[in-house]
């Protein structure tokens, strides 16, 4: 099955040193399980969906690479290290959380059931409430600034008045 919303689709990492626009209609959108994924993404699994390479645009910057396997180069923010591509001999695979979008990305399969981790199933069954409504963090959260990209294109970024400023180790 495949999205078949072909408006330009936008996203990138989360530092924003890394944007893309996919021009056509996306392809089959998977979670893999296997143990190469988890690891890449350093979740329980690897939300992705496959895109034309010839509908890809890198419009800031490009990916660095990590080659996984034999067959296999991972895409990846060198600045920020957010996950984003898997390169295999049958085409480009994208990060569904690297989208502006992602909730309009719709996974349809599970790959790699071998590798899927025992409580996944069971995610939904936890007990949840949202940032603010957590006592322990709520002052942290309502203080906090965030230096992430936003959900959608920008001409600069980071903004100059609002750029993170240099760690001790940077400035050396």
């Amino acid at each position: 099955m495949t999205v078949d919303d072909t408006s330009p689709r936008t996203g990138g990492c989360q530092c924003g040193a890394v944007r893309f626009a996919v021009s056509g209609p996306l392809g089959q959108a998977s979670i893999c399980h296997c143990r190469m994924c988890q690891k890449a993404f350093g979740a329980f699994y690897a939300p992705l969906v496959s895109a034309g390479a010839e509908d890809l645009t890198w419009t800031r910057g490009a990916p660095s690479h990590f080659q996984s396997s034999n067959h296999v180069r991972r895409g990846f923010c060198e600045k920020c290290g957010t996950p984003l591509t898997y390169e295999a001999p049958d085409g480009i695979a994208l990060a569904i959380g690297a989208f502006d979008a992602p909730e309009t990305i719709v996974p349809t399969v599970q790959f790699g059931l071998e590798a899927k981790i025992s409580y996944v199933d069971r995610l939904h069954c936890l007990s949840g409430m949202t940032s603010l409504d957590d006592p322990e963090s709520a002052d942290f959260l309502t203080t906090l600034v965030s230096y992430q990209h936003p959900d959608h294109d920008t001409r600069d970024w980071p903004p100059a008045d609002e750029a993170p400023k240099p760690s001790a180790k940077e400035k050396k």
